[in-house]
């Protein structure tokens, strides 16, 4: 791009920054809101809970540990499993977020099921604990009926179905202690930035509209896309305040701190806080008036929270449900920030995310760019 062009972004951008400096009721905002939120999702919420993608690593390849598999597959709580063959595939798809839970059957398990002291493991994302605990009940529940004593052929017609316990060795990665607060907290900055990026880009142009500055401001020697960035800059500057603030906040009050590249998070952040910024803009050029800005920013603000799966896991919502739920910028950034934080994650585990987030801020602008066709007189 052209010196001319990025001249004229930050152009814009200083004018939006005199805007925002005087402006109060923003700055007591954006001091307020954080201490609120870090209260809330620090110290009160807290979540006790089918469709849940697991991986069974069976040693054992005998019938009672297929009988087992059916069993847990039968509850319908469960998506058709995954076979794998090591503990290391167990640990990657975890740690993707491909499994919730991992069933390792060990090798001896039909003997162990003869002497009536079966075992097997259950590994479990912890960084969920809703969905572990869940997770964790129900295959305790189909453990516990299991029948345990082989019943001989020939007295299949006379003899009861023996129900024993196996012994289910439940591992919990990444929240060992199944921790509301490090559920919540892991998307503290996604739920805080999406909450500001919205409400304060969403009345940019409508306020300049009402005021009578929009056609003065078309009728500069700035192109539609220049004045958007421009008042985009100064937002991003404060959201990664914001988000330096929820980092630290999380990890000195309650000892909750990124487990993995805070480089990743830094740089999965920016087109996160874009893409919420464009929708914020794109809000503001649709709607004719103040009030119709609240009212559509309230729209994507709800439903954003809802369907990124930062307050419910998104993973047990209906498919289209789900899939809408991905037009929302923080459904990709509350995976990534969960990969993070709680994972250990670096860029590569959030390289798909970005690409996501990238994609949505390119058509956000698009349809920006669309709308703010000039058109004076």
């Amino acid at each position: 791009m052209s010196r001319r062009f990025w001249s004229n972004v930050l152009a814009v951008a200083y004018r939006e920054a005199r805007v925002v400096r005087h402006d109060q009721a923003f700055l007591g905002v954006v001091l307020m809101q954080p201490i609120m939120m870090l209260v809330i999702f620090g110290l009160v919420l807290s979540n006790k809970p089918a469709n849940v993608p697991w991986a069974v690593l069976d040693r054992s390849a005998d019938a009672s540990a297929r009988r087992l598999v059916a069993e847990v597959q039968a509850t319908g709580y469960f998506r058709p499993f995954r076979s794998i063959g090591s503990y290391d595939e167990a640990r990657d798809l975890l740690q993707r977020g491909k499994a919730l839970a991992v069933l390792v059957i060990p090798k001896d398990f039909r003997r162990d099921v003869e002497r009536g002291r079966p075992q097997v493991q259950l590994l479990l994302d912890g960084s969920d604990p809703l969905s572990a605990a869940r997770i964790g009940a129900y295959v305790a529940e189909v453990a516990g009926a299991f029948a345990t004593r082989l019943v001989p052929a020939s007295a299949r017609h006379v003899a009861p179905r023996l129900p024993g316990p196996i012994d289910v060795r439940q591992r919990f990665w990444f929240n060992p202690t199944l921790s509301d607060r490090v559920f919540f907290l892991a998307a503290f900055a996604g739920m805080l930035l999406t909450n500001l990026c919205l409400s304060v880009t969403s009345g940019a142009l409508v306020g300049e509209r009402e005021m009578g500055t929009y056609e003065q401001m078309l009728a500069l020697p700035t192109t539609p896309l220049e004045i958007v960035l421009g008042k985009l800059v100064p937002y991003v500057v404060v959201c990664y305040g914001l988000l330096l603030f929820s980092v630290l906040s999380s990890g000195l009050v309650f000892g909750i701190w990124p487990q993995g590249s805070w480089f990743a998070l830094l740089a999965i952040t920016l087109p996160f806080v874009l893409a919420s910024l464009a929708i914020g803009v794109l809000v503001s050029v649709l709607a004719q008036t103040t009030a119709q800005s609240v009212f559509i920013t309230v729209f994507f603000i709800m439903p954003s929270f809802v369907l990124s799966g930062v307050m419910y896991p998104y993973q047990f919502m209906p498919r289209g449900v789900r899939d809408l739920g991905g037009l929302f910028p923080l459904r990709w950034y509350q995976i990534a920030l969960r990969r993070i934080v709680e994972r250990g994650g670096g860029f590569a585990e959030v390289l798909g995310p970005a690409l996501a987030l990238g994609a949505l801020f390119a058509l956000l602008l698009v349809l920006i760019r669309w709308r703010m066709r000039p058109r004076l007189g």
